[in-house]
């Protein structure tokens, strides 16, 4: 039986796509890291069985670079490609920038889009593929001042579910979706407002919110990437999968509450 392979965007150290590589990797696979840097997965430089790529997943001539390279290192196939990479954009909706906007929608929904459509040759070579989907409970229970985030998750949600009823009754490649709460991550960071926000005038509780949804406490990366795992693997996985600190809160939440009751519940 020949070594299965996973490919994971997003793999810079401390992230989890960095605690993605180590998990798959300890289980056996053949891991193609990337990041847009190599510099930023120096850790990972010279374990065998890692293969380190770089990969700007906005950048259409560097994923067929990565996708040419994975085709040749790994007999042309592809068993699990994991779309990881993300940024945020902190702040309210009205004081959007739409050019940051786009440039965070390009990197959250257009970017694995355009991954699953330039790897699904390689999947499809697979004998039982995997597409999986960071996404998170921000696209579900849609948290204030981080609407920018909120609105790209939701349309990544929409768009697993879309690709997954679209290839499974006729191949063997199974989507999942992550639905992740809490990680330990080093993508949030605070960001003051705009001197013309609304919100100007309560920046000070602006900030402390901030500050009080960064100390809630986060499942550390390892974890996470030990349940993914162990959940990706599965001859049935999940279409859905709730994991890590407060995901069971926003599922009972969203499951059974009205909207209006949600909006005094996160509001606070």
């Amino acid at each position: 039986m020949s070594q299965r392979s996973i490919l994971i965007t997003g793999c810079s150290v401390g992230g989890i796509g960095h605690a993605f590589v180590k998990e798959f990797h300890s289980r056996g696979f053949q891991v193609f890291a990337t990041a847009r840097r190599l510099e930023s997965m120096s850790e990972l430089e010279g374990v065998e069985g890692v293969t380190l790529l770089r990969l700007d997943v906005t950048d259409i001539d560097s994923i067929r670079t990565a996708r040419n390279k994975v085709s040749s290192l790994s007999g042309g196939k592809l068993d699990i490609l994991i779309n990881n990479a993300g940024q945020v954009l902190p702040g309210s909706i009205t004081d959007l920038d739409l050019t940051e906007f786009k440039a965070l929608l390009e990197v959250n929904y257009f970017a694995p889009m355009s991954m699953v459509k330039e790897f699904l040759p390689l999947l499809l070579a697979s004998d039982d593929a995997r597409i999986v989907q960071t996404s998170s409970i921000s696209g579900v229970v849609h948290f204030p001042f981080n609407g920018a985030y909120n609105m790209s998750k939701a349309a990544l949600n929409a768009f697993a579910d879309a690709l997954r009823v679209e290839l499974a009754p006729f191949y063997n490649i199974k989507v999942i979706n992550l639905i992740t709460g809490a990680v330990t991550s080093n993508i949030h960071r605070p960001k003051l407002l705009p001197e013309n926000s609304l919100y100007k005038p309560m920046e000070l509780l602006y900030l402390e919110k901030r500050q009080q949804m960064s100390k809630v406490k986060a499942t550390p990366t390892s974890q996470y990437a030990q349940q993914v795992a162990s959940e990706v693997m599965k001859p049935k996985p999940r279409a859905w999968f709730w994991l890590a600190n407060m995901s069971s809160v926003s599922w009972f939440l969203n499951s059974f509450f009205p909207r209006n009751f949600l909006v005094c519940i996160v509001a606070g």
